[in-house]
């Protein structure tokens, strides 16, 4: 029961951590969202990885100990930076470095996941001792703060930046007053708004508000007469800022929804059935695989948000371009496998590690660019719930289903071959234990075909939102 409850408040507690730091960066960070997505999910996903290195050069007496600094540790971390991290306007913060700063850490998080794979298999091979252990440890934390040097070097090395470029920065209080006029409530006349003189943007805000009043009591008068059809505004358009509720009505947002259920469904039933996966084709140390999907995993998610970021810049292409990629990927990898071809297991961890890291960069950047960073939190929420759902039925009764009617097949083949009298009674699970790429190789195959799937829906979310990537980052290359 104690165990339970600490489960229940700690996963909790995760979510409460990624959703702080998801929407305090992508709010600060608006023009690098792919990037930001990525490189915080990818730490996320290697923390686990990182905290056990912390503790094994700590050299805690018991697992208490590493419970205890698992609950106080990032609580103390917390704590110490809540005070300096808040909104800062990143809008009107760009810099033409901004490039080289993503760049410079996302090499700091290949420098880390090699390291943290190469200490892996060292520790898995031969074995280390403490000295050892403890210099890694020290080593894995200067690696993890050391792209504190960015920020340091733009407060102290860097100049302001010339008033030419920050008056090519947009400005925020245009949006705001654009965001104003488009209240839930206002009347809207669309075909004259459609027609309005291409100077009327140019105009200040205060201007821009009267003749903006000037017109809608032109407009009342003359639907007061019966003299035009007068169209109310039915809520936000793509791109805008949508609550919860709002977005639950739009058929882009179940789109992505149902495509993250079937893809990340897929992956994450892979991730947890690769133990049984491996001993079931004669693997005996499974740890190797448990850690290289955790490394490609964090790779997947570091490289889905570089990728996506490049695809919109360059071509103006909408981002779930990049989630059918990886769906295709993802296919790919689990097709391998089905098929039995040659180093399965290990093509398999890797392209659905990649794979499914990816999702996890690319979905979050795309709901906040569709419907907006006021709700993000409670958006993002949502879309994590595919997650669970997709590996609730792929693995709990897919996956387990397949794998227990192949293992009484083998069982009843023993014993008809055997000629043994004692019968094993094929109820009690314990007993049961399958063996070859048979077991998992059909699920393999409708995972391939879920993730086909997955990517058809994403392609629809592409034709459906082309017109608003191009709006937000330029004219489309298509």
């Amino acid at each position: 029961m104690q165990l339970c409850v600490a489960i229940f408040v700690g996963t909790n507690g995760e979510t409460y951590y990624n959703t702080a730091a998801l929407v305090s960066c992508v709010q600060n960070f608006p023009r690098n969202r792919g990037p930001i997505v990525g490189i915080l999910k990818g730490f996320a996903g290697l923390s686990g990885a990182i905290l056990t290195q912390i503790y094994a050069m700590i050299n805690f007496p018991n697992e208490a100990a590493l419970i205890f600094m698992v609950a106080v540790g990032p609580s103390i971390v917390v704590i110490a930076l809540m005070f300096i991290i808040r909104p800062v306007g990143g809008h009107k913060q760009a810099r033409p470095s901004d490039g080289s700063s993503f760049l410079f850490t996302y090499s700091v998080c290949i420098v880390l996941a090699a390291y943290l794979l190469g200490v892996l298999v060292l520790n898995d091979l031969v074995g280390i001792n403490q000295t050892l252990v403890t210099l890694l440890g020290v080593l894995l934390i200067i690696l993890i703060l050391f792209p504190v040097i960015i920020p340091i070097l733009l407060v102290f090395a860097s100049e302001p930046s010339p008033p030419v470029q920050e008056n090519l920065l947009p400005k925020p209080e245009k949006q705001e007053a654009g965001s104003s006029e488009q209240d839930a409530d206002e009347v809207i006349m669309s075909e004259v708004e459609d027609e309005k003189p291409p100077e009327v943007d140019s105009l200040p805000a205060s201007e821009r508000q009267k003749r903006i009043a000037h017109l809608q009591a032109k407009l009342f008068q003359a639907a007061a007469v019966g003299a035009v059809r007068v169209k109310r505004k039915r809520g936000p358009r793509r791109g805008e800022d949508f609550t919860l509720l709002q977005a639950l009505i739009k058929a882009d947002f179940w789109l992505m929804f149902f495509s993250l259920v079937l893809a990340s469904g897929s992956g994450l039933t892979v991730i947890d059935n690769l133990g049984q996966i491996c001993q079931s084709l004669g693997y005996s140390n499974t740890s190797i695989f448990v850690s290289m999907v955790s490394i490609f995993n964090f790779l997947g998610r570091v490289g889905g948000g570089y990728f996506s970021e490049a695809i919109i810049r360059k071509y103006a292409f909408p981002r779930p371009v990049a989630m059918a990629v990886v769906q295709v990927i993802m296919s790919f990898g689990l097709l391998y496998y089905a098929l039995g071809w040659p180093g399965e297991i290990y093509v398999t961890t890797v392209l659905t590690g990649l794979g499914y890291g990816a999702h996890w960069a690319i979905v979050p950047a795309s709901a906040s660019e569709l419907f907006g960073l006021k709700s993000f939190g409670a958006l993002y929420n949502f879309l994590t719930l595919a997650s669970p759902a997709g590996s609730l039925i792929f693995s709990g009764a897919i996956a387990s289903g397949i794998y227990d009617y192949y293992a009484e097949k083998q069982a009843s083949l023993r014993q008809t071959i055997s000629g043994s009298m004692v019968t094993i009674p094929l109820w009690d699970d314990d007993s049961l234990s399958c063996e070859g790429s048979i077991c998992y190789s059909l699920t393999c195959a409708l995972m391939s075909g879920f993730c086909i799937v997955a990517m058809v829906l994403s392609l629809i979310v592409v034709y459906r939102t082309r017109s608003v990537y191009a709006q937000l980052y330029g004219k489309s290359h298509t």
